[in-house]
């Protein structure tokens, strides 16, 4: 995958998170945010996963335990939610520990709990050339 089609996703994403915010605003609970915008990626003909298991391996030894990927699109592009009134440091982690996990390039932070929608949007990349 190719840098151009990685923007071309993630603009979309991006679009579609402003779209479902617009339509909704703040103050709803993620999994309505991740259903909505789940539709709203679908409409759009990208293939979309939500709830999506992430295995951890420890010393090369799969865990019985595993990370919970809110939403991964055209699988390769991680996207976490949230509801809440402010995102901190440990949101960020959580993000770039599954871009590290998965081997994924790219993700998004989306806090729809904001004003305006682009002011909860982050974009992590996971050391890659995006």
């Amino acid at each position: 995958m190719n840098k151009e089609e990685y923007e071309r996703i993630g603009n979309i994403v991006v679009q579609c998170a402003i779209e479902v915010h617009r339509n909704l605003g703040p103050g709803l609970l993620e999994s309505v945010y991740e259903y909505c915008l789940v539709a709203e990626l679908r409409k759009r003909q990208l293939k979309v996963q939500s709830q999506v298991q992430l295995p951890i391996i420890y010393k090369g030894e799969k865990l019985e335990k595993t990370f919970i990927i809110d939403v991964l699109v055209e699988n390769i592009i991680v996207l976490e939610l949230k509801s809440v009134e402010s995102l901190f440091k440990i949101n960020d982690i959580q993000l770039l520990t599954y871009l590290k996990l998965g081997d994924y390039k790219l993700g998004y932070l989306l806090n729809f709990n904001v004003p305006i929608m682009r002011d909860g949007i982050r974009r992590k990349v996971n050391n890659y050339f995006i």
